[in-house]
């Protein structure tokens, strides 16, 4: 059928019959191609879980760490520094 969309060719590997099969088992009567879309879809929403729960680790730690340094050191601090800074 013609289309304007990027199309790909995936040679049936081992690893690739194994997720295949699996997928069968899973949704027996479906066509390969559509097992194929159906692991994509899989990945696809995994990935997503797997960035956000990184995303919300990362928070947790700054979350975790913010103030942690206040009072380290002396007000103004900063300011000294900088009027030692050439212009």
């Amino acid at each position: 059928m013609p289309t304007l969309k990027q199309r790909y060719q995936i040679t049936e590997t081992e690893a690739v019959g194994t997720a295949i099969a699996s997928a069968a088992r899973r949704w027996p009567g479906e066509s390969r191609s559509r097992l194929l879309l159906r692991l994509v879809e899989l990945g696809r929403q995994e990935l997503e879980r797997e960035d956000s729960r990184a995303a919300e680790a990362h928070r947790a730690a700054v979350e975790a760490n913010a103030g942690r340094f206040t009072g380290l050191y002396p007000e103004r601090y900063l300011q000294g520094l900088r009027e030692d800074w050439s212009a």
